[in-house]
């Protein structure tokens, strides 16, 4: 007779340095706890999220996870580094091996150690949006492409809907059939653009954004060594605002954790609102699906907003057909109800909003803790021109970022240009800056410069043992060589590359150019060498001292603000231990979706106007959502489809649940429809007569000397 006898791993009782049941709630504890395997956390607007990440990552290095072990990926490299923050704070201790950041800025970090594995050199540039639209015009060119006569689309829109092919991990053609239908006739000369693209991206050493996401997920399909060294690496890996990746993203999800499924998914279906840019709300809904035994947490215990406004919030989404269901729940004591606010037309929508915010603001609420939230810019041109009549302050979240600057731009391409001479788009954007030098001479002059640079040297075989101790100890290098240069980065050249180059071109150049040729020659030469070159601070400086200041005050009337904004750019970038990580960065924020950092102009008391897009994440004591019209919101191209009516549904649930004190939901009932259309009578939005209106409390306006309004 036998008999099975199982031996049980043995694990010493763990010391936990935190109490996690004093410091979540059940519901919060039970996602922070969870075994190892897939989970998908859904939790709704302000039920603490990012509490529940933080200490989920403090939980798993608690049990012996190793932070190398672990990988965060977010959606800004600013929450990244919160949480980490926290989660220092929590345990006392640095958590040095651990990687967190965008997906963006991990892609970025892996490529670097293996792009010779993909035809690139580990010196490669990034592309921002300018520099990748000017790449385009120039294979437009070189296709003998007229856009102007032909009709055909433009570098900006050809590169939009590249991007979109790629994060949507779909057909160019089937992009254009679905996206652009009225390109269908021109399928075949887009996709030879896009080779072109392709192939002048690899030819001059960049990479635009996107390639941050693609050519990793295909360095990680096409190399298997590659692809169980992260594997093994990250353990577990933690992925915050899930409902927000992309087909391209999931993708890269999957294959990292194929071989585990120590995926911790945390985000809320209900907050699914970038499909416009190729966000897969199927990723967050059909998670189980790809991930089979997947346990789902739900957190509904909301810490922000009265029960008034979450009864309210929780009635807005419940006509979505496809979400998982949950009900948010109130801790807070309770308020005032929603006001429901019919108003006369757009100026006395305008009217109402600045006079109660006025009114609130003597009450005690602060105008930057106020918001007015809307679908489209357009929406508060008429509240624009109230607030300013009533000298009321307010700012608008939108406009140019820092770092898409035109003189932010032309200074980074000295430094791109230096640390990589085969970056053609930093070449011309520099010589298109000097007198007589447009298009088609930058391209004459690129041409003459390019035949001029040294081969390139044939790629370096890489192999895995580079980056991974064979010993086990389960740790990408970032350590820095005895020379004090960082392992990922080529050292600084010791003679100058770019400006003898540039020299011998002086003949080339327009006669009205030479003068200024020789000053930007001069200007490289400096650069491109120590001590300059080991700086980008210092690089920065030497741009501003041999020149770049007189072509501000020639060519800006507000030059001055302009050279100030270059000094705080130099001072930013020494934090950098090298150019070459200074322009990485730089490429990432522009990028991504702007961080709002407060600058000192901004820190005075201004109300805030947003579009809900832009103000997701972001929580205010009073809240007005404004112009609730059929059409406008949910907009009319939004109405063609049921499944983008949802995703409009879940934008109204957005602006709701923003609010944490009081929200006023207006709407015009006459608006002028357009420049011929004269005025028109404007119908409520489906969303406000989906709600139960013994949850609104209706307020009916009254006009100086009687009168509704």
């Amino acid at each position: 007779m036998s008999r099975e006898y199982v031996l049980q791993p043995f694990r010493p009782a763990v010391a936990l340095q935190i109490d996690y049941a004093a410091e979540l709630n059940p519901q919060q504890l039970a996602a922070v706890t969870a075994p190892p395997g897939p989970a998908l956390v859904l939790a709704g607007a302000g039920a603490g999220k990012t509490r529940t990440l933080v200490y989920r990552v403090a939980w798993l290095l608690e049990q012996g996870v190793a932070p190398e072990r672990l990988l965060l990926l977010t959606f800004t490299n600013k929450a990244a580094r919160e949480m980490m923050r926290r989660v220092a704070e929590l345990l006392g201790r640095e958590l040095g091996g651990l990687w967190g950041g965008t997906f963006h800025a991990i892609g970025h970090r892996i490529l670097r150690r293996h792009a010779e594995l993909l035809g690139y050199r580990r010196d490669f540039t990034i592309l921002d949006r300018e520099d990748a639209r000017d790449l385009m015009s120039a294979c437009l060119g070189e296709a003998g492409i007229e856009v102007r006569a032909t009709r055909f689309p433009k570098a900006e829109v050809l590169c939009d809907l590249l991007s979109l092919a790629v994060n949507t991990v779909q057909p160019l053609s089937r992009v254009i059939e679905r996206y652009y239908p009225y390109f269908a006739a021109l399928t075949e000369p887009i996709a030879d653009l896009a080779r072109r693209y392709v192939e002048r991206k690899r030819a001059g050493n960049v990479m635009d954004f996107d390639d941050l996401l693609a050519l990793w997920l295909r360095l990680l399909q096409e190399h298997a060594p590659v692809r169980e060294l992260y594997q093994r690496r990250f353990q577990h890996v933690l992925v915050d605002e899930y409902q927000d990746t992309n087909q391209l993203q999931s993708d890269l999800l999957d294959l990292l954790v194929a071989p585990h499924h120590h995926l911790m998914a945390v985000g809320d279906d209900a907050q699914s609102i970038y499909s416009w840019r190729g966000a897969n709300f199927r990723n967050i809904l059909h998670f189980a699906d790809r991930h089979p035994g997947a346990a789902i947490y739900r957190i509904e215990t909301n810490y922000r907003s009265t029960p008034e406004i979450l009864t309210l919030a929780n009635a807005a989404i419940a006509a979505n057909v496809h979400q998982h269901k949950k009900e948010l729940r109130a801790v807070r004591r309770s308020g005032a109800r929603p006001a429901l606010v019919a108003c006369g037309d757009a100026h006395v929508q305008a009217a109402f909003v600045a006079q109660r915010a006025l009114e609130l603001r003597e009450e005690g609420v602060a105008l930057d803790r106020m918001a007015v939230l809307y679908r489209a810019h357009f929406h508060a041109l008429e509240l624009q021109l109230e607030l300013t009549r009533r000298n009321i302050p307010f700012s608008i979240t939108s406009g140019i970022r820092f770092f898409e600057q035109a003189h932010v731009k032309d200074v980074a391409a000295w430094l791109k240009l230096a640390c990589n001479p085969r970056d053609e788009m930093a070449f011309k954007r520099l010589v298109k800056l000097l007198p007589g030098i447009g298009p088609k001479a930058a391209d004459k002059l690129w041409t003459a410069f390019a035949a001029r640079q040294l081969p390139a040297p044939p790629p370096a075989e890489v192999s895995v043992e580079e980056v991974w101790n064979p010993e086990g100890a389960a740790v990408l290098p970032d350590a820095t060589p005895a020379s004090g240069t960082p392992a990922d980065t080529p050292a600084a050249p010791a003679a100058p590359m770019v400006a003898p180059a540039l020299q011998a071109l002086a003949e080339l150049v327009p006669k009205k150019a030479r003068a200024d040729w020789a000053q930007f020659t001069a200007t490289m030469a400096q650069v491109e060498v120590p001590p300059a070159r080991g700086s980008a601070a210092d690089m920065i400086r030497v741009v501003l001292e041999a020149g770049y200041t007189d072509y501000l005050e020639t060519t800006y009337d507000n030059a001055r603000a302009r050279l100030e904004d270059l000094e705080q750019l130099a001072a930013f970038a020494r934090q950098f231990p090298t150019p070459e990580e200074f322009l990485a960065q730089l490429a990432l924020l522009t990028n991504v979706e702007a961080e709002a950092e407060g600058t000192p102009a901004q820190e005075q008391e201004r109300l805030r106007l947003s579009t809900i897009h832009q103000a997701k994440g972001l929580e205010f004591d009073v809240v007005f959502v404004i112009m609730l019209c059929e059409g406008l919101f949910p907009s009319a191209r939004s109405l063609e489809d049921a499944e983008s009516e949802e995703e409009e549904r879940r934008l109204f649930y957005v602006a709701v649940t923003r609010a944490r004190d009081e929200l006023y939901l207006t709407y015009p009932l006459i608006r002028t429809a357009g420049s011929y259309s004269g005025e028109a009578m404007q119908q409520p939005s489906r969303f406000l007569e989906e709600l139960p209106r013994d949850l609104l409390e209706e307020w009916s306006l009254q006009l100086p000397g009687g009168g509704c309004a």
